[in-house]
């Protein structure tokens, strides 16, 4: 069963040879990274999945140095920044034995703004160097916020101090997000699952694969109907015999569902398929809900950059997968066909995978039309939508795109369990938890 693991996000920061790898290899036991006195070794970031006891599964990033001075030292901090930008916590590396430290200074600002917990580790490659902490501390006044911790990063014997240093002091943010919220025990929840020649064998799809389980786990009765998706939409016979059999798949069950969650390219055949007295909404609106830590309102709030485009304008497609895309792919061919269709002269951009573009880049387009997001973590899309919203750049989803352009009633409908399960919930610290998340529509 695809299901999705959230880890804590620990960046490694700092120059070139201050011992990010050697601190990364300390912290995981294994030669993880490269550690050689050449400055610049680590010439990308170098990725680690474990656990540590007592704060659980861990993605840790060795980052390069921050302070290469040529053309691709610049690509190296870019990249460095947009990886602390999906930290939860930033372990800023020091070698107090240098003179300068400007460099850290802005690295300790950048996680600053960005509202990143922090702690310093001073890497003492010598004894001398140890005394000239004080002089550090008195140059860079933000220090006084931050626990720190004095080490070896080449000795063994400074791991177990470094992992309670590092327990003793992080925060875990509060990222308690129920994938649905309106499942209720003893009930029936409808998957509606078109497979077509884009579909994997052998299992179904990540949301397809983590909704079945959530909906079992909390003790209701997930039922998969596979739609003819093409049957449904075509006309005469094929059409009658499709929506037969769904009507005595549905007649079949002795107990009504209470809501149907459907392949949001369906939506154009659900929204009139499903009866009304049953919910409705997407696997891409489940996912976007749980990825971002609740804000579901701030993408259904971006459709309204909709009814302002002009011919000429930019539209970004931002998916997170690299699948390989045939067919009727939904964000190459069907969400581009529908702009095509009722915003002719609109210009559409894909962004494929786990990098999106720069903040400067962002700022020419009139709006980002984002997937569901489950093949990124939860920090990442935090990343993206801060991003964006720094450069006030409206953004919404496949799921909420393609229900809005069916009907402002059809898009009300989709949000509806959310707002009922929001309204309904009466436990006080989860309904905090939704507003500093930015709440549900």
């Amino acid at each position: 069963m695809a299901i999705l693991v959230e880890r804590v996000n620990i960046g490694i920061f700092g120059r070139m040879n201050a011992g990010k790898s050697s601190l990364m290899n300390l912290i995981t036991q294994h030669e993880t990274s490269i550690v050689d006195p050449t400055p610049g070794t680590t010439a990308d970031t170098k990725t680690a999945l474990f656990e540590i006891h007592g704060l659980g599964p861990v993605r840790m990033f060795d980052t390069a140095g921050i302070d290469e001075r040529s053309v691709l030292g610049e690509k190296k901090k870019q990249k460095v920044l947009a990886n602390l930008k999906e930290c939860n916590l930033a372990l800023i590396i020091i070698d107090p034995s240098r003179t300068d430290f400007s460099d850290e200074q802005t690295l300790i600002s950048d996680a600053r703004n960005l509202d990143l917990q922090i702690l310093i580790v001073y890497n003492l490659f010598s004894e001398s160097s140890e005394h000239n902490i004080q002089h550090i501390e008195s140059n860079i006044p933000q220090m006084a916020f931050y626990r720190k911790i004095r080490i070896r990063a080449n000795d063994p014997e400074h791991r177990e101090p470094l992992l309670r240093f590092i327990l003793a002091n992080y925060e875990p943010a509060d990222q308690a997000q129920e994938l649905l919220p309106f499942v209720k025990k003893d009930t029936f929840y409808v998957l509606i699952i078109p497979m077509d020649e884009e579909t994997p064998p052998g299992r179904f799809l990540r949301p397809q694969a983590m909704t079945e389980e959530y909906i079992t786990r909390h003790w209701a009765y997930p039922v998969a109907y596979r739609l003819n998706l093409g049957a449904a939409r075509s006309q005469g016979s094929a059409h009658d015999e499709e929506r037969r059999r769904f009507t005595r798949f549905l007649d079949s069950l002795k107990q009504r569902p209470h809501v149907m969650i459907t392949d949001s390219q369906a939506m154009d055949i659900m929204k009139g398929w499903c009866p009304e007295d049953i919910g409705l909404t997407t696997f891409s609106i489940v996912m976007i809900q749980y990825m971002s830590g609740g804000r579901l309102a701030a993408f259904a709030n971006g459709m309204k950059a909709m009814s302002s485009l002009r011919e000429g304008d930019k539209i970004l497609i931002a998916e997170a997968c690299n699948h390989s895309r045939i067919g009727e792919d939904i964000g190459t061919v069907q969400i581009p066909g529908i702009i095509d269709k009722h915003y002719p002269g609109v210009v559409i951009d894909h962004a494929f995978g786990r990098m999106l573009q720069t903040t400067e880049e962002l700022k020419k387009y009139k709006l980002v039309i984002h997937c569901g997001g489950c093949m990124i973590s939860r920090q990442k899309m935090t990343a993206r939508l801060r991003d964006l919203e720094a450069v006030g750049i409206p953004f919404t989803n496949y799921g909420i795109f393609l229900s809005a352009i069916q009907g402002p009633d059809v898009l009300a409908r989709v949000l509806k369990p959310w707002f009922e399960a929001t309204t309904r919930c009466s436990n006080p610290a989860r309904q905090n938890r939704k507003h500093q998340h930015g709440g549900s529509p």
